[in-house]
């Protein structure tokens, strides 16, 4: 079995060294596993409640009944309960905080540590300070009450302005393991990839699923792969790599394809006024007119005072967002107006892209 494999490998690169001498390789090339991701890979977010202590007067205070319930019982969990409320009347260098954490999709192992993240529950001013006391934390289902991990450490503010969350750094230790089952073995030992949301379309899915036929053919004389969608690809684990399924796994994911032309998209970070624009986004003939600028983006080439015109080449060409953008910074338009004016082209109709907004 392992010679065999061993043969299969040696195969495989000399496959990729004839692949890499064709003429499609001048046109731009990605592997699988860069645009598809495995159907059961998945994360897991874990969530629990704790105390954050140690705070500058900045805490929930004894108004808090909830808050000071909790604090009451790890008091007396600890072997040191009170007799009355009233000595906690004073407490306000305490916080209840809701925690949470991410396991990766690929999983995580007992005694792993992760980051996670605390934020308050009620009228704490600032967990500046402080520091989370032993919590548990447990899966996202209800119905599941077993403790799969145990969360402490020192609270680290992030942003300034927001001095109510924090990250704990390693602050969770896992108390089991977390393993993701990726091969469907009821349905006859088939995996199953997902493209992405940007590349996922009819044409991407079935390039992959015939190049990975194609791949597979010339060394197992077997085509296992059958796109069922835009974002989904099933495939077929070939009978010498039942037993090893990782090997399989990884050698697909490596399987050679034409790089997909990224979707037309947007993304505004109205924060930090950063504009991302991914893949080709057009824009329609529009007149701009915001505070005292004024823009034409036209097919034509006639110039117009008073505005500053941008043309493209042709009515059948589209004028490109980005050009757009460089002319207005250009007229050293504020980054805030001209997140404003891609706002409004959006609304109108005249940015053909998808457009998020954060």
């Amino acid at each position: 079995m392992q010679r065999c494999k061993h043969q299969l490998i040696c195969a495989l690169a000399a496959l990729g060294t004839l692949v890499s001498l064709l003429p499609d390789a001048a046109f731009a090339r990605t592997q699988v596993g860069n645009i598809c991701t495995v159907y059961g890979q998945k994360e897991t977010p874990i969530i629990g409640i704790g105390l954050i202590v140690g705070l500058n007067r900045t805490g929930d205070g004894s108004k808090n009944a909830p808050a000071m319930r909790a604090l009451a019982s790890t008091l007396r969990y600890l072997n040191n309960p009170i007799e009355s409320a009233k000595d906690l009347s004073d407490a306000t260098n305490v916080a209840m905080v809701a925690i949470s954490a991410t396991i990766p999709k690929e999983g995580a192992s007992r005694g792993q540590r992760l980051d996670c993240y605390v934020t308050s529950t009620f009228g704490a001013k600032s967990l500046k300070g402080g520091r989370l006391l032993i919590s548990p934390v447990r899966g996202p289902n209800v119905r599941e009450t077993a403790v799969v991990g145990l969360a402490s450490g020192p609270v680290v503010i992030e942003d300034p302005d927001v001095l109510t969350s924090g990250r704990v750094p390693g602050g969770i230790v896992l108390e089991r393991d977390f393993r993701t089952s990726f091969i469907d073995r009821t349905h006859g030992n088939k995996v199953t990839l997902i493209v992405d949301p940007a590349h996922a379309t009819f044409g991407v899915a079935w390039h992959i699923a015939e190049q990975i036929n194609n791949d597979v053919y010339t060394v197992l004389h077997t085509k296992p792969a059958t796109a069922l969608g835009p974002d989904r690809i099933e495939v077929l684990v070939p009978e010498l790599y039942r037993d090893d399924p990782v090997a399989f796994l990884a050698w697909l994911l490596k399987i050679d394809v034409m790089s997909p032309q990224t979707e037309a998209r947007v993304s505004v970070n109205t924060k930090s006024k950063t504009i991302v624009i991914h893949g080709d986004v057009q824009i329609s003939p529009v007149v701009i007119s915001q505070k005292s600028i004024k823009v034409e983006v036209t097919a034509g080439t006639e110039e117009r005072a008073p505005f500053v015109t941008i043309n493209s080449q042709g009515q059948d060409n589209p004028q490109q967002l980005d050009e757009l953008i460089k002319g207005l910074q250009q007229l050293k338009v504020p980054n805030e107006d001209v997140i404003s004016i891609v706002r409004e082209l959006y609304y109108s109709g005249n940015l053909h892209a998808v457009y998020e907004e954060h």
